[in-house]
Protein backbone atom coordinates (compact mmCIF):
# COMPACT_ATOMS: atom_id res chain seq x y z
CA UNK A 1 0.00 0.00 0.00
CA UNK A 2 1.21 3.41 -0.88
CA UNK A 3 2.15 5.79 1.53
CA UNK A 4 -1.43 7.63 3.05
CA UNK A 5 -2.72 10.54 5.00
CA UNK A 6 -4.26 9.21 7.97
CA UNK A 7 -6.45 10.75 10.60
CA UNK A 8 -7.28 8.64 13.61
CA UNK A 9 -10.37 9.97 15.18
CA UNK A 10 -10.32 9.26 19.07
CA UNK A 11 -11.92 11.11 22.85
CA UNK A 12 -9.62 13.30 23.77
CA UNK A 13 -8.42 11.41 26.43
CA UNK A 14 -7.63 8.83 24.65
CA UNK A 15 -4.85 10.38 22.12
CA UNK A 16 -1.60 8.26 23.27
CA UNK A 17 2.19 9.60 23.68
CA UNK A 18 4.36 9.41 20.94
CA UNK A 19 6.50 6.77 23.10
CA UNK A 20 5.74 4.61 25.81
CA UNK A 21 8.55 5.77 28.15
CA UNK A 22 7.71 3.28 31.53
CA UNK A 23 3.88 3.28 30.77
CA UNK A 24 2.40 0.04 31.29
CA UNK A 25 0.21 -0.21 27.80
CA UNK A 26 -1.40 -3.26 29.12
CA UNK A 27 -3.32 -1.01 31.77
CA UNK A 28 -2.99 2.04 29.76
CA UNK A 29 -6.66 2.87 28.71
CA UNK A 30 -5.61 4.33 25.01
CA UNK A 31 -3.61 1.15 24.34
CA UNK A 32 -5.77 0.81 21.28
CA UNK A 33 -4.97 4.16 20.18
CA UNK A 34 -0.90 3.74 20.60
CA UNK A 35 -1.51 0.50 19.09
CA UNK A 36 -3.61 1.60 15.91
CA UNK A 37 -1.57 5.08 15.39
CA UNK A 38 2.15 3.55 15.97
CA UNK A 39 1.85 0.52 13.67
CA UNK A 40 0.08 3.10 11.07
CA UNK A 41 3.14 4.96 11.50
CA UNK A 42 5.66 1.90 11.52
CA UNK A 43 3.86 0.92 8.03
CA UNK A 44 4.92 4.53 6.40
CA UNK A 45 2.12 6.41 6.87
CA UNK A 46 1.42 10.32 7.34
CA UNK A 47 -0.46 9.99 10.83
CA UNK A 48 -2.19 12.60 12.53
CA UNK A 49 -4.45 11.78 16.03
CA UNK A 50 -7.44 13.73 16.36
CA UNK A 51 -9.29 14.31 19.76
CA UNK A 52 -12.99 15.07 19.58
CA UNK A 53 -15.75 15.10 22.16
CA UNK A 54 -18.73 18.09 21.50
CA UNK A 55 -17.61 19.53 17.99
CA UNK A 56 -17.45 18.17 14.99
CA UNK A 57 -15.30 21.97 13.24
CA UNK A 58 -12.26 19.91 14.33
CA UNK A 59 -12.89 17.02 11.78
CA UNK A 60 -13.69 19.64 9.15
CA UNK A 61 -10.86 21.59 9.92
CA UNK A 62 -8.69 18.97 9.73
CA UNK A 63 -10.26 17.03 6.58
CA UNK A 64 -9.50 20.41 4.58
CA UNK A 65 -6.30 20.73 6.13
CA UNK A 66 -4.71 17.42 6.21
CA UNK A 67 -7.02 16.16 3.32
CA UNK A 68 -6.68 12.62 4.42
CA UNK A 69 -6.72 9.56 2.30
CA UNK A 70 -9.09 7.98 4.48
CA UNK A 71 -10.25 8.78 8.64
CA UNK A 72 -9.53 5.56 11.01
CA UNK A 73 -12.72 6.09 13.64
CA UNK A 74 -11.80 4.88 16.79
CA UNK A 75 -14.51 7.36 18.49
CA UNK A 76 -17.11 5.21 20.91
CA UNK A 77 -19.10 7.86 21.99
CA UNK A 78 -19.97 11.97 21.02
CA UNK A 79 -21.05 14.45 23.66
CA UNK A 80 -21.00 11.60 26.15
CA UNK A 81 -23.73 9.72 24.38
CA UNK A 82 -22.44 5.85 22.69
CA UNK A 83 -25.52 6.77 20.34
CA UNK A 84 -24.24 9.29 18.79
CA UNK A 85 -21.37 7.10 17.41
CA UNK A 86 -23.42 6.71 14.30
CA UNK A 87 -23.56 10.62 13.74
CA UNK A 88 -20.10 10.81 13.32
CA UNK A 89 -20.00 8.52 10.72
CA UNK A 90 -22.65 10.70 8.95
CA UNK A 91 -21.33 13.71 9.72
CA UNK A 92 -17.93 11.96 7.67
CA UNK A 93 -20.45 10.39 4.29
CA UNK A 94 -21.85 13.76 3.59
CA UNK A 95 -18.53 15.48 3.81
CA UNK A 96 -17.69 12.13 1.48
CA UNK A 97 -14.44 11.40 3.76
CA UNK A 98 -13.87 7.78 3.38
CA UNK A 99 -13.46 5.88 7.12
CA UNK A 100 -12.90 2.79 8.74
CA UNK A 101 -15.53 0.74 10.83
CA UNK A 102 -19.37 0.40 10.11
CA UNK A 103 -21.82 2.73 8.48
CA UNK A 104 -24.20 4.83 10.17
CA UNK A 105 -27.02 2.33 9.66
CA UNK A 106 -25.43 -0.82 10.70
CA UNK A 107 -24.41 0.91 13.81
CA UNK A 108 -27.62 2.46 14.92
CA UNK A 109 -29.33 -1.10 14.47
CA UNK A 110 -26.77 -2.78 16.44
CA UNK A 111 -27.08 -0.21 19.33
CA UNK A 112 -30.95 -1.36 19.47
CA UNK A 113 -30.47 -4.87 20.79
CA UNK A 114 -33.93 -5.55 20.49
CA UNK A 115 -34.63 -4.06 16.90
CA UNK A 116 -31.53 -6.63 15.91
CA UNK A 117 -32.59 -9.36 17.85
CA UNK A 118 -36.07 -9.25 16.06
CA UNK A 119 -34.86 -8.70 12.76
CA UNK A 120 -32.75 -12.07 13.41
CA UNK A 121 -35.63 -13.64 14.70
CA UNK A 122 -37.78 -12.89 11.69
CA UNK A 123 -34.69 -14.43 9.31
CA UNK A 124 -34.64 -17.39 11.65
CA UNK A 125 -31.74 -17.33 13.31
CA UNK A 126 -31.05 -18.47 17.05
CA UNK A 127 -32.11 -15.77 19.56
CA UNK A 128 -32.56 -16.08 23.28
CA UNK A 129 -36.41 -15.36 24.11
CA UNK A 130 -36.42 -11.40 25.68
CA UNK A 131 -38.21 -8.59 26.63
CA UNK A 132 -37.31 -4.55 26.95
CA UNK A 133 -38.37 -3.20 30.46
CA UNK A 134 -38.46 0.35 29.85
CA UNK A 135 -37.89 2.96 32.45
CA UNK A 136 -40.43 4.62 34.25
CA UNK A 137 -42.96 1.72 33.83
CA UNK A 138 -43.67 -1.34 36.34
CA UNK A 139 -41.44 -4.46 36.48
CA UNK A 140 -43.77 -7.60 35.02
CA UNK A 141 -42.11 -10.45 33.17
CA UNK A 142 -43.98 -12.09 30.31
CA UNK A 143 -45.09 -15.73 31.25
CA UNK A 144 -43.73 -16.60 27.70
CA UNK A 145 -39.55 -15.83 29.30
CA UNK A 146 -38.77 -18.33 31.37
CA UNK A 147 -36.41 -18.38 34.19
CA UNK A 148 -33.31 -17.58 34.75
CA UNK A 149 -32.59 -14.30 32.70
CA UNK A 150 -29.64 -12.00 32.37
CA UNK A 151 -30.10 -8.63 32.56
CA UNK A 152 -28.43 -6.21 30.59
CA UNK A 153 -28.39 -1.78 29.51
CA UNK A 154 -30.62 -2.25 26.21
CA UNK A 155 -27.83 0.38 24.59
CA UNK A 156 -24.28 0.16 26.05
CA UNK A 157 -22.13 -2.50 25.14
CA UNK A 158 -18.85 -3.43 26.63
CA UNK A 159 -20.26 -5.09 29.32
CA UNK A 160 -21.30 -2.13 31.18
CA UNK A 161 -23.64 -3.00 34.61
CA UNK A 162 -23.09 -6.17 33.42
CA UNK A 163 -22.08 -8.43 37.04
CA UNK A 164 -22.82 -11.71 38.61
CA UNK A 165 -25.94 -10.05 39.96
CA UNK A 166 -27.15 -9.98 36.40
CA UNK A 167 -28.39 -13.57 36.09
CA UNK A 168 -31.67 -13.24 37.84
CA UNK A 169 -33.52 -16.48 38.96
CA UNK A 170 -36.95 -14.81 40.66
CA UNK A 171 -39.19 -11.97 39.48
CA UNK A 172 -37.77 -9.72 43.04
CA UNK A 173 -34.26 -10.49 41.49
CA UNK A 174 -35.60 -9.23 37.83
CA UNK A 175 -37.26 -6.36 39.05
CA UNK A 176 -34.08 -5.47 41.51
CA UNK A 177 -31.41 -5.53 38.79
CA UNK A 178 -34.24 -3.76 36.12
CA UNK A 179 -34.09 -1.23 38.82
CA UNK A 180 -29.90 -0.98 39.23
CA UNK A 181 -29.95 -0.84 35.30
CA UNK A 182 -32.61 2.07 34.88
CA UNK A 183 -30.98 4.14 37.58
CA UNK A 184 -27.35 3.46 37.63
CA UNK A 185 -26.43 2.83 33.93
CA UNK A 186 -29.50 5.13 32.62
CA UNK A 187 -30.76 3.36 29.62
CA UNK A 188 -34.26 1.14 29.18
CA UNK A 189 -33.10 -2.35 30.64
CA UNK A 190 -32.97 -5.90 28.21
CA UNK A 191 -33.60 -9.33 30.21
CA UNK A 192 -33.04 -12.77 27.98
CA UNK A 193 -33.11 -15.94 28.10
CA UNK A 194 -29.77 -16.94 30.45
CA UNK A 195 -28.35 -19.79 27.88
CA UNK A 196 -26.11 -21.96 29.92
CA UNK A 197 -22.77 -22.91 27.77
CA UNK A 198 -19.38 -21.47 25.70
CA UNK A 199 -19.08 -18.24 25.05
CA UNK A 200 -18.00 -17.76 21.42
CA UNK A 201 -16.81 -14.45 19.65
CA UNK A 202 -16.62 -14.25 15.62
CA UNK A 203 -15.04 -11.42 13.90
CA UNK A 204 -15.64 -10.53 10.35
CA UNK A 205 -13.69 -8.09 7.57
CA UNK A 206 -15.73 -6.81 4.97
CA UNK A 207 -19.49 -6.12 3.73
CA UNK A 208 -22.09 -6.82 1.62
CA UNK A 209 -21.03 -9.90 -0.28
CA UNK A 210 -17.34 -9.35 0.56
CA UNK A 211 -17.41 -11.38 3.91
CA UNK A 212 -14.34 -12.36 5.30
CA UNK A 213 -15.03 -14.75 8.86
CA UNK A 214 -12.01 -14.95 10.95
CA UNK A 215 -11.42 -17.74 12.81
CA UNK A 216 -14.50 -18.67 15.86
CA UNK A 217 -12.86 -17.23 19.10
CA UNK A 218 -14.29 -18.89 22.69
CA UNK A 219 -13.30 -17.21 26.24
CA UNK A 220 -12.19 -19.98 29.08
CA UNK A 221 -13.60 -18.61 32.22
CA UNK A 222 -10.86 -20.61 33.95
CA UNK A 223 -11.46 -20.68 38.04
CA UNK A 224 -14.17 -18.19 38.97
CA UNK A 225 -14.96 -18.18 42.14
CA UNK A 226 -17.34 -20.89 43.82
CA UNK A 227 -21.01 -20.71 43.16
CA UNK A 228 -20.07 -17.67 40.01
CA UNK A 229 -21.66 -18.06 36.66
CA UNK A 230 -20.01 -18.35 33.52
CA UNK A 231 -20.27 -14.78 32.02
CA UNK A 232 -18.30 -11.90 30.58
CA UNK A 233 -18.59 -9.13 33.59
CA UNK A 234 -16.43 -6.42 33.16
CA UNK A 235 -14.03 -7.76 35.11
CA UNK A 236 -13.79 -10.83 33.33
CA UNK A 237 -13.26 -8.85 30.42
CA UNK A 238 -10.93 -5.94 30.86
CA UNK A 239 -8.71 -6.31 34.59
CA UNK A 240 -5.65 -8.07 33.08
CA UNK A 241 -5.13 -8.67 36.48
CA UNK A 242 -8.44 -11.06 37.56
CA UNK A 243 -7.72 -13.08 34.43
CA UNK A 244 -4.51 -14.05 35.44
CA UNK A 245 -5.45 -15.09 38.77
CA UNK A 246 -8.38 -16.76 37.62
CA UNK A 247 -6.91 -18.53 34.31
CA UNK A 248 -9.30 -16.40 32.26
CA UNK A 249 -7.83 -16.68 29.01
CA UNK A 250 -9.24 -16.53 24.76
CA UNK A 251 -8.26 -18.59 22.03
CA UNK A 252 -9.55 -20.52 18.99
CA UNK A 253 -12.52 -22.69 20.15
CA UNK A 254 -11.60 -26.02 20.48
CA UNK A 255 -13.65 -29.56 19.71
CA UNK A 256 -16.16 -27.81 17.25
CA UNK A 257 -16.80 -30.19 14.46
CA UNK A 258 -16.39 -28.79 10.73
CA UNK A 259 -20.09 -28.43 10.32
CA UNK A 260 -19.95 -26.90 13.61
CA UNK A 261 -17.50 -24.42 12.68
CA UNK A 262 -19.40 -24.27 8.95
CA UNK A 263 -22.61 -23.40 10.34
CA UNK A 264 -21.82 -20.88 12.71
CA UNK A 265 -19.57 -18.93 9.94
CA UNK A 266 -22.96 -19.79 7.76
CA UNK A 267 -24.75 -17.71 10.31
CA UNK A 268 -22.30 -15.07 11.01
CA UNK A 269 -22.38 -13.73 6.92
CA UNK A 270 -26.00 -13.82 7.24
CA UNK A 271 -26.51 -11.55 10.54
CA UNK A 272 -23.98 -8.92 9.22
CA UNK A 273 -26.21 -8.80 6.24
CA UNK A 274 -29.44 -8.36 7.83
CA UNK A 275 -28.49 -6.19 10.17
CA UNK A 276 -25.89 -3.93 7.43
CA UNK A 277 -22.90 -4.38 9.11
CA UNK A 278 -19.50 -3.64 7.31
CA UNK A 279 -15.71 -2.54 7.83
CA UNK A 280 -14.87 -4.78 10.99
CA UNK A 281 -17.27 -6.57 13.53
CA UNK A 282 -17.54 -9.12 16.22
CA UNK A 283 -20.42 -11.15 16.54
CA UNK A 284 -21.21 -12.70 20.05
CA UNK A 285 -22.16 -15.99 21.19
CA UNK A 286 -23.57 -18.79 23.54
CA UNK A 287 -23.04 -22.38 22.36
CA UNK A 288 -26.03 -24.16 23.59
CA UNK A 289 -25.18 -27.92 25.07
CA UNK A 290 -27.23 -28.73 22.42
CA UNK A 291 -24.81 -27.34 20.07
CA UNK A 292 -27.11 -23.85 18.66
CA UNK A 293 -25.08 -21.62 18.57
CA UNK A 294 -27.26 -18.55 20.08
CA UNK A 295 -27.28 -15.02 18.62
CA UNK A 296 -26.33 -12.50 21.89
CA UNK A 297 -25.02 -9.26 20.36
CA UNK A 298 -23.38 -7.79 17.40
CA UNK A 299 -20.34 -5.57 18.16
CA UNK A 300 -19.40 -2.82 15.16
CA UNK A 301 -15.50 -1.66 15.69
CA UNK A 302 -14.92 -3.87 18.46
CA UNK A 303 -11.81 -3.35 20.14
CA UNK A 304 -8.72 -3.83 17.98
CA UNK A 305 -5.75 -3.71 20.41
CA UNK A 306 -3.14 -5.42 19.71
CA UNK A 307 -3.67 -8.98 21.87
CA UNK A 308 -7.35 -8.54 22.26
CA UNK A 309 -9.26 -11.44 20.31
CA UNK A 310 -10.47 -9.66 17.32
CA UNK A 311 -6.53 -9.16 16.34
CA UNK A 312 -5.60 -12.45 17.93
CA UNK A 313 -8.07 -14.26 16.10
CA UNK A 314 -6.98 -12.68 12.44
CA UNK A 315 -3.51 -13.40 13.18
CA UNK A 316 -4.84 -17.31 13.93
CA UNK A 317 -6.16 -16.83 10.31
CA UNK A 318 -2.72 -15.95 8.43
CA UNK A 319 -3.40 -12.07 9.11
CA UNK A 320 -1.19 -10.20 11.77
CA UNK A 321 -1.63 -6.76 13.17
CA UNK A 322 0.23 -4.56 10.64
CA UNK A 323 -2.06 -6.77 7.71
CA UNK A 324 -5.10 -6.24 9.67
CA UNK A 325 -5.05 -2.84 9.80
CA UNK A 326 -3.38 -2.18 6.50
CA UNK A 327 -7.26 -3.87 5.53
CA UNK A 328 -9.06 -2.37 7.58
CA UNK A 329 -7.81 1.12 5.87
CA UNK A 330 -8.42 -0.56 2.22
CA UNK A 331 -11.83 -1.47 3.46
CA UNK A 332 -12.72 2.41 4.37
CA UNK A 333 -10.75 4.05 1.33
CA UNK A 334 -13.18 1.74 -1.26
CA UNK A 335 -15.98 3.68 0.39
CA UNK A 336 -15.56 6.97 -1.85
CA UNK A 337 -13.23 9.64 -3.61
CA UNK A 338 -10.82 10.75 -0.79
CA UNK A 339 -10.49 14.69 0.31
CA UNK A 340 -6.94 14.57 -0.68
CA UNK A 341 -5.24 12.92 -4.00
Amino acid sequence: MKRLRIIVLMHPDLVPPDKLDGVDRETAPWKTEYDVVSTLRAAGHDVKALGVQHELRPIRDATDSFKPHVVFNLLEQFHGETAYDQNVASYLELARVPYTGCNPRGLMIARGKDLSKKLLTYHRIPVPAFAVFPRDRKVKRPKRLELPLIVKSLSEDASVGIAQASVVDSDEKLAERVAFIHERIGTDAIAEQYIEGRELYVGVLGGGGRLHVLPVWEMEFGDLPAGAINIATAKVKFDPKYQRRRGIVQGPAKDLTPEQTQRIQRIVKRICRVLVLDGYVRIDFRLSAAGVPYFIEANPNPEIALGEEFADAAKHGGMPYPALLQRIVALGMRRGIAVGT
